[in-house]
């Protein structure tokens, strides 16, 4: 008995001076202790995760895969400014205001470094793919749809194809997508058509996309995939001051755009018959351009509500053009995702509406006269407080679109090391499918 108490102190003493080692290590300070150490350390990495910028390694690709598609020079270096006139080109081009951010030279910085998270930086480009948090390849999807072939039989969308197939072959051949599978890649798909040949294949990656309803559940889904807003086309409203904001604003409800859309769209056509005759409803059908815009303009500054159905797909820029327009959305869409919701609250300044509550006689326009004033008030001081998170801006700035799309990039991570480390150790396919 004597000697079975014996074994057992032994064991303990010895656990004990297993222990000692390991609690010393946690007591010293972060700053005496190796950058690599750290860096495999859970408990510091989280820790610290949040208090310092998200590194981003940019591909540096040649300029046929972005900036030759807005300058007519393709040896041009410079950073180009978004052309003037480009119409409803312009809303799907997040995929330019995000490489805009990383655009200015690239920082020396490791793993350790906190640079920037005192003076409001909270993205920063890194030169070594080692010292990266998450990748970004800035090929312009968007606008390479909209530049090759819009119409899909024009032969030019075979250049489009052929990006597509060039930027695969990119990715396969680097290092750092093999090591994840691109889980850890940021891949901009904002209009709904681009990178439609090949999609598929980037289905681990982070895709920046406006809604989902033309991607493959097992391509895009909300758990892994950034929503984006589109970037507004109408005039920022900046000196919105009036001493009367109700009253300025003569117009009821408005809408200026297409009334012919696919899908879930079709009930554009079916509100434009139900809004005939009212005096304070202004909805027409028209095109944007130039004029058209800036008609938009100044109709949703002279408007309460701004209405906001459904396009070919369940989103559509007129919400962001309200928003922008300080004029109350209402959104008619049954499958809309919204941009940032885990931040913001839609419903302090917006109304929703079901498609089959819209298409019922009288209903919409009746709830959208007896609202309150008061409350029409309290969402307009909403929207102006939360207009400036939809501007893009170059360079980026705190708050803005573009800084808050990299702040939901910095959110997936944790689901992507989760997915990357279960990779690596699984022998067998993975049993949760």
């Amino acid at each position: 008995m004597a000697a079975k108490l014996s074994v057992a102190a032994t064991v303990a003493v010895s656990f004990l001076l297993l222990l000692i080692p390991a609690s010393l290590f946690f007591f010293f300070s972060s700053s005496s202790l190796p950058a690599r150490l750290l860096s495999f350390s859970p408990c510091l990495s989280v820790a610290s995760a949040s208090d310092r910028p998200l590194k981003v390694y940019m591909y540096d690709l040649p300029s046929r895969f972005n900036l030759a598609m807005l300058s007519a020079s393709d040896s041009d270096l410079s950073f180009p400014p978004w052309p003037d006139g480009s119409g409803v080109k312009r809303q799907h081009s997040v995929e330019y205001w995000m490489m805009a951010s990383l655009f200015s030279q690239p920082r020396e910085i490791s793993r350790g470094d906190k640079t920037g998270a005192d003076d409001g930086i909270r993205v920063v480009r890194v030169l070594n793919g080692d010292d990266a948090d998450v990748f970004f390849v800035p090929f312009f999807s968007s606008l390479s749809f909209n530049v090759h072939g819009h119409n899909m039989t024009d032969p030019d969308t075979e250049i489009d194809r052929q990006l597509q197939v060039d930027l695969l072959e990119i990715l396969g051949n680097s290092k750092f997508y093999q090591r994840s599978a691109g889980r850890d890649h940021v891949v901009p798909m904002h209009h709904p058509n681009a990178f439609r040949f090949y999609r598929d294949l980037l289905n681990s990656s982070m895709l920046v996309v406006s809604d989902f309803a033309r991607l493959p559940m097992d391509v895009s889904y909300l758990r892994k995939d950034i929503v984006a807003p589109y970037v507004h086309v109408v005039d920022s409203f900046l000196d919105d001051d009036p001493s009367d904001p109700y009253g300025s604003r003569p117009t009821l409800l408005f809408f200026r755009g297409r009334t012919v859309r696919k899908a879930e769209g079709i009930v554009r056509a079916k509100l434009a018959k139900m809004m005939k005759g009212f005096d304070d409803v202004h909805f027409e059908d028209s095109f944007a351009t130039g004029e058209g815009i800036k008609a938009s303009t100044e109709g949703m500054r002279k408007s309460k509500f701004c209405l906001s159905p459904a396009g070919d797909t369940p989103s559509s820029c007129r919400l962001f053009d309200a928003i922008i327009s300080h004029c109350v959305p209402i959104i008619i869409s049954d499958r809309i995702e919204l941009p940032f919701e885990d931040e913001i609250d839609y419903t302090e300044f917006s109304l929703f509406f079901s498609v089959k509550e819209a298409l019922t006689p009288s209903y919409l326009l009746g709830q959208l006269r007896n609202f309150p004033r008061e409350r029409w008030l309290e969402m307009w001081g909403r929207l102006k407080n939360v207009s400036h998170h939809f501007e893009f801006n170059y360079p980026a700035q705190k708050g803005d679109a573009v800084d808050l799309i990299w702040q939901q990039v910095r959110r997936k991570l944790p689901d992507v090391n989760l997915s990357m480390h279960r990779s690596r150790r699984l022998k067998i396919p993975d049993w949760w499918r």
